[in-house]
């Protein structure tokens, strides 16, 4: 209830949300196409923050498939109610004890919540033991207040078309949110004071309470009521985008749906897929605008209120970079630019020749260049899961086992339908200590990829469930999203479990190469963006589509735009994370640098090795410093211009191997 994630998207916390696929936007979504976040994630209930890809879960009347896929849970489920409801890393507590008392609370309703803070608070810590079971009863509160805000996304987002899920989420927005807000500055500051008090052991607490003086000088009460409002607006766009639908092929088709008709051989149904949904798109620009408008607005203010210039310099405060500058990130942006985008656009030039297709068009990019059909790995949500569970019972027993501990009920729900937000998360579950992947399925090959993917993040969250602070049960993104992206790149020599014909199994990989090639440089597009966005805060929307269109051109891919001014200038808009998690998207490049990192150690050292440095790492929660999570790995925390070059020249002799 009353932490705040570290790092994570200020949006709603589920790891990964992302775009649109790679065809649709011309530019890859990191990710698996779903997810960043990401990207699972810190609790976000403090602040408003935002899943990393663009999906989300099915009713059981869904065509989701069965029962196991589409569960859904009551905001007020108690521990035992969920698989993995026993919570490990803890004493047993006495029936009247603060943390049962936590544990059975149902904490979506202030008046519950408060008395619990009050004994908090009031409670006299005489010594450094008794601070650490202070620390330990608020985590326990602070889970059970995340999971209720947890159930309650998950549901609108399942829902985007039920009032009583938006209504739900709305009054907590509203009604819950702030004075949890007020009362998480409370214990910070509580707690703020305790760490100057007693001397903990350093190597255990120094994170927790680097973290926790950031969050006491940066909250301001004012800004409490500004939170909420960005909340709303977040949930007004999701609400736009997931109501989104076009008539086409004989049916009304929910847009995550159309990504299948970009694969599709006949460049004529491929062209006129593409179009239907830019023109459906264009119909929303305006409320869409205007929704950023206000968001930037209320952001600048949020940031001079707390004392900063700008609201690039307060995000990155908030978002605890202690690791990385600004200039990083312009380093970054120039690497991709100078040895990514070249590799990019050759690749493009090729697609062009194979495909006949001069010049590339966006309606070009999902297609296989040889005019093979498009990848079918599996027919329904069902067979999704078995064969991706195959795949993992390849890779390890313990992957295996944490896959099946998925399957039980309550944690998937993959098809896409009309009704559900765009996109793919993983959210976990602090209170019973249980993940939730959410999803749009729709029979593709990037489908697969995304659920290993969000599986990475489910992975990373039951990897380190046993650590009693729910504040080192979530990383920074940076890290988080290596979890994810790692398990992408070290299951592709398993994916003949999707495809039986073996061209088939080459073709995906170099797919996914492809896309790792691909994502460098978007990140680098849309983070510049939000740099630019927030560096000129008063800026008109003719000069906001004037700066897009330079950094795409910068960025961008050997792609032709003639004749779509239009929705090239609002290709922006497809990317949920500017508007719900600002600045959390650098993370996505950081993270595929060191997953590709971990992808070289297994071709290097074998599969156990990259899988036994992956555990160690993921296990750690987020203990410790964001480089020492990369250390245990066996990975530089470096996103330098030698690191960019090294990596893309890896890839690139791959993909030479591989063929077209």
């Amino acid at each position: 209830m009353c932490s705040r994630p570290r790092s994570a998207p200020p949006r709603s916390s589920p790891r990964c949300r992302s775009p649109s696929t790679p065809a649709m936007s011309a530019g890859p979504a990191p990710c698996s196409d779903s997810c960043a976040g990401g990207p699972g994630g810190r609790p976000p209930w403090r602040s408003t923050a935002r899943r990393t890809s663009a999906s989300r879960p099915s009713t059981p009347s869904s065509s989701a498939g069965s029962k196991n896929n589409s569960t859904s849970w009551p905001s007020n489920a108690r521990a035992g109610d969920r698989p993995g409801g026993t919570l490990p890393g803890m004493s047993e507590p006495t029936p009247t004890s603060f943390r049962d008392r936590a544990r059975a609370l149902r904490a979506d309703d202030w008046p519950t919540v408060e008395p619990l803070v009050r004994e908090l608070l009031g409670r006299p810590v005489e010594d450094p033991a008794e601070f650490e079971g202070w620390l330990e009863d608020r985590s326990e509160l602070d889970a059970a207040c995340s999971e209720a805000r947890a159930d309650l996304y998950i549901e609108m987002t399942r829902h985007t078309d039920d009032p009583g899920a938006a209504g739900r989420w709305t009054r907590y927005l509203e009604e819950v949110q702030p004075p949890l807000q007020r009362a998480a500055f409370d214990l910070d500051r509580r707690q703020h004071e305790l760490h100057r008090r007693f001397t903990l052991d350093p190597e255990r607490y120094a994170v927790l309470a680097r973290d926790t003086a950031v969050d006491v000088e940066l909250f301001r009460d004012e800004n409490v009521p500004l939170e909420t409002e960005l909340g709303t607006l977040d949930q007004e766009y999701d609400r736009l985008v997931g109501a989104m639908t076009v008539r086409f092929d004989g049916a009304e088709r929910p847009l995550p749906e159309m990504a299948r008709y970009l694969e599709e051989t006949d460049r004529g149904v491929r062209e006129r897929a593409w179009r239907a949904t830019a023109d459906r798109r264009l119909q929303d620009r305006e409320a869409i605008d205007a929704i950023y408008d206000r968001m930037i607005a209320l952001r600048h203010t949020l940031a001079r209120n707390a004392g900063f210039e700008t609201y690039r310099d307060y995000a990155f405060r908030r978002l605890k970079r202690f690791d990385y500058t600004p200039a990083d990130c312009a380093a970054y942006h120039g690497a991709c630019e100078s040895c990514v985008v070249p590799l990019q656009r050759d690749l493009d030039r090729a697609r062009a020749g194979a495909l006949g297709a001069e010049p590339l068009r966006p309606w070009d990019l999902a297609v296989d260049p040889l005019g093979r059909a498009p990848l079918r790995p599996f027919a329904d949500a069902d067979e999704l899961v078995e064969r991706t569970a195959r795949v993992f019972a390849r890779m390890s027993p313990e992957l295996a086992a944490l896959f099946e501990s998925l399957r039980g009920g309550g944690c998937l729900d993959l098809a896409a339908r009309k009704g559900k937000a765009p996109g793919g998360y993983q959210y976990m579950r602090d209170r019973t200590r249980t993940p939730f992947i959410f999803m749009n399925a729709a029979g593709l090959h990037a489908d697969a990829r995304t659920l290993i993917h969000e599986a990475g993040h489910a992975f990373h969250s039951l990897l380190c469930r046993g650590e009693p602070l729910v504040h080192y049960r979530h990383s920074p993104i940076e890290f988080a999203e290596v979890a994810s992206m790692s398990m992408e790149l070290l299951s592709m020599d398993f994916w003949d479990e999707y495809y039986d014909d073996p061209d088939d199994l080459a073709r995906a990989r170099r797919e996914q190469l492809e896309g790792v090639v691909g994502i460098l440089p978007w990140v680098a597009t849309i983070d510049a963006f939000q740099h630019w966005v927030y560096l000129h805060p008063s800026h008109t929307r003719a000069e906001r589509t004037s700066a897009w269109l330079e950094i795409a051109d910068r960025f961008g891919r050997a792609v032709s735009w003639d004749g779509l001014q239009e929705p090239r200038a609002a290709q922006w808009q497809r990317q949920s994370h500017l508007f719900g998690a600002p600045f959390y998207y650098i993370e996505y490049g950081i993270a595929q640098l060191g997953a590709a990192g971990l992808w070289l150690t297994m071709k290097e050292r074998g599969l156990p090795a990259a899988l036994d440095a992956y555990t160690r790492a993921l296990s750690l929660g987020g203990s410790r410093p964001l480089p020492d999570l990369f250390a245990a790995a066996g990975l530089p925390f470096d996103f330098s211009p030698a690191t960019v070059e090294r990596l893309t020249a890896a890839l690139a002799r791959e993909l030479e191997a591989l063929p077209a």
